[in-house]
């Protein structure tokens, strides 16, 4: 059994000594990548975007409570939220919420965002898309709704697209330099089995050079001193 799908992997990798030695250097590092980018969303992106989100429909949900609370000043209370919390918010009486689902399931912000509105909220509809730089919430509110226009920032962390950078860079760095010493390290190897294969042929080996690491240049010398010796052999003969 192990056997045949030993076969059968072979059958989709590479035959050349340096597409092999390459996936050797890159497999582990790629793995590596990916490995600490999983457990980097799921630890450090999901978690810190479902508290800041929480927080967000949470005091979403605490400036509509005071906005029913007759002892509160409404203008007061939308402009102390604007300048201290960075909510614009807009009341449209006699309006509906709207219809079309900009929700994108895709997307870990839409999915955390729905999950908390959700889980305090009945009504309510939201756009992450429509701006670049806000996220548009509303929530049924009377006869209207509130309209919520929230920096992005709120919700997600920027220290996502900083880790992405380091992270990446490094691995295409790595892998640039293992292709320059893969390269060296398997020229000397590739001389030899051409200087090897044109001596199999009888043809004259005129211009190679034992060169590479120390164990290829000890092939190479004995490569070339067989070479030698058989030209020495023929010319006797002859």
């Amino acid at each position: 059994m192990f056997y045949g799908l030993s076969n059968y992997i072979k059958k989709f990798l590479p035959k050349r000594l340096f597409y092999r030695a390459l996936l050797i250097v890159a497999v582990p590092i790629i793995g590596l990548q990916l490995i600490i980018s999983i457990v980097f969303f799921d630890s450090l992106w999901i978690k810190t975007n479902k508290g800041m989100t929480r927080a967000l429909v949470g005091e979403i949900k605490t400036f509509m409570n005071a906005y029913e609370n007759e002892e509160y000043d409404k203008e007061f209370l939308i402009i102390l939220f604007r300048e201290h919390l960075d909510f614009n918010v807009v009341y449209e009486p006699s309006k509906l919420l709207p219809t079309e689902d900009l929700e994108r399931w895709f997307s870990p912000i839409d999915r955390t965002l729905r999950r908390e509105l959700k889980s305090k909220l009945t009504n309510y509809w939201f756009d992450t898309i429509s701006y670049k730089n806000l996220i548009d919430i509303r929530i049924k509110y009377g006869e209207g709704y509130f309209q919520f226009l929230v920096p992005k920032e709120r919700v997600t962390s920027s220290s996502a697209r900083i880790f992405a950078l380091w992270i990446t860079v490094p691995a295409f760095l790595l892998i640039s330099i293992a292709i320059i010493f893969l390269k060296n390290q398997t020229r000397p190897i590739i001389n030899l089995a051409r200087a090897s294969e044109k001596f199999g042929r009888g043809e004259n080996v005129e211009d190679f050079h034992p060169s590479g690491a120390l164990e290829i240049r000890q092939a190479g010398y004995e490569f070339d001193k067989m070479r030698k010796k058989n030209n020495t052999t023929l010319k006797s003969k002859i």
